[in-house]
């Protein structure tokens, strides 16, 4: 998160508040930060000598500290941006852990996925509301990239259900079509197409 912050500290110096706000604004499908975890992460920051403190002031309220990067603390930003990220696996992940669980303790996997089916379709539709309301380019990009993600696991849901489904009835053949925005009543799992 350290260098995230930093990434907001290179538009202007800023106190904590604003850099919490402006994180929560630019990644709008994140949890939001705790205001004890960005003053940590500025200590440490400052600490490392990435950021610095060019104001204090106290009007009526608490105590305001702006923080600005320091020469070393754009550095570190900028090798943190050059760097390509390693794709991830995935692998480990809650959806995949409790479908292959659900499929060895005989709980149901096609009852299961069907179900987070339809809490994903619920959360696309909401996340695509926002989208068309988003009120700048960097949150619309947070919100594509969260929607491309529940769309891959939308799609990852049709083929295990397929896979189930063969394993169950080894003669049952897979769809084999491109999926569309219907659903049917024994539970398909179709993926919404933007």
């Amino acid at each position: 998160m350290g260098t995230v912050l930093l990434g907001i500290l290179a538009g202007g110096p800023a106190h904590g508040y604003d850099l919490k706000r402006l994180h929560d604004e630019r990644f709008p499908s994140a949890r939001p930060l705790a205001y004890g975890q960005v003053y940590s992460t500025l200590a440490r920051l400052g600490r490392d000598g990435l950021v610095e403190t060019v104001e204090t002031t106290q009007d009526a309220g608490p105590e305001r500290t702006v923080f600005a990067l320091t020469p070393e603390g754009s550095r570190v930003l900028a090798e943190w941006l050059d760097e390509v990220e390693t794709p991830g696996s995935y692998t480990a992940g809650e959806l995949l852990r409790k479908t292959v669980s659900a499929l060895h303790a005989g709980a149901g996997a096609a009852d299961f996925l069907r179900r987070q089916r339809a809490a994903h379709l619920a959360a696309m539709r909401v996340l695509t509301r926002e989208l068309a309301d988003a009120p700048d380019i960097g949150t619309r990009i947070a919100l594509d990239h969260t929607i491309a993600h529940l769309d891959a696991d939308l799609r990852w849901m049709e083929q295990t259900r397929d896979r189930v489904n063969q394993q169950n009835n080894p003669h049952h053949a897979t769809s084999g079509r491109a999926p569309d925005n219907e659903s049917d009543d024994q539970g398909e799992i179709t993926v919404t197409q933007r």
